[in-house]
């Protein structure tokens, strides 16, 4: 579904999340766009963020077009100064933050032997560091606000590993374990952490469904098909909402049902 036909056929269904501002880091493209869509969708104030300036222009632009209030703030979320310039960057625009989502990561995956320090080093920057330290500021503001909801986007690797997942998969499962750290010593601020691990998930550069590549993965899916981002926002926006109030230090798992089954469809152990 495009953005136009999402907003204008899917109804806002928490009002209590109208005017509330939320960071959705890794939001020019890809899931964190679908989040960030989402939650505008539910009149939410939206930080649209990336390394890639041009890009983040663009998503903003597009959002406004559709009446969402977006804020432009292009970061590498690998470096402090940039994390702390977006947050002060937001607070001037919008004076609170009230939601948090840690979307932005390095994807790549390689072999054990062909991995290299350079790309150990940078996805713990970006996949672990990056967000431990972005909740650390958003955590502070919410405890002044006395509430406030920090989401992190995990993976199914976290739990159970990719072929060829290093270092990737080993990043996702720290961030399983933040969540839970996280959560407990956080709610007594009324700061629920928690995070959402997708599975197999339609974005830009996945090849079409006929695709011989597409139609492996589908095939490992129990219900046949890739998700789609929006389906990864809807489960934030719940997150975000006061439906989720007694949910804390959980990972929701997103995923067609891939890491429910021990074989593959049709090929029974």
């Amino acid at each position: 579904m495009d953005p136009a036909t999402f907003y204008a056929t899917v109804p806002a269904r928490y009002p209590e999340l109208r005017g509330r501002v939320a960071i959705v880091t890794g939001s020019s493209r890809g899931i964190g766009k679908g989040i960030a869509l989402r939650l505008g969708r539910e009149g939410m104030k939206v930080v649209i963020n990336s390394r890639t300036a041009e890009a983040v222009a663009a998503t903003t632009a597009e959002l406004r077009a559709l009446g969402i209030e977006a804020l432009a703030v292009p970061a590498d979320l690998g470096r402090t100064e940039e994390i702390d310039r977006l947050f002060a960057e937001t607070f001037q625009a919008f004076g609170a933050v009230d939601v948090l989502v840690n979307n932005a990561a390095d994807l790549r995956r390689v072999e054990f032997f062909e991995m290299d320090e350079e790309l150990l080093d940078h996805q713990l920057a970006a996949n672990v560091r990056g967000p431990y330290v972005a909740s650390m500021r958003a955590a502070r503001l919410m405890r002044e606000q006395g509430r406030g909801s920090i989401i992190h986007i995990s993976s199914v690797g976290g739990t159970r590993a990719h072929w060829r997942g290093h270092p990737y998969d080993a990043t996702k499962g720290a961030i399983d374990a933040m969540t839970r750290a996280m959560a407990i010593e956080l709610a007594p601020y009324g700061i629920r952490v928690n995070a959402v691990a997708p599975g197999p998930i339609r974005i830009e550069r996945t090849p079409p469904s006929e695709h011989p590549a597409a139609q492996a993965v589908m095939g490992r899916v129990p219900i046949a098909r890739y998700g789609m981002v929006l389906e990864i926002g809807a489960v934030v926006a719940f997150l975000a909402s006061d439906d989720a109030s007694f949910i804390i230090g959980q990972v929701i798992y997103v995923d067609g049902g891939l890491t429910a089954q021990l074989s593959p469809p049709g090929q029974p152990v």
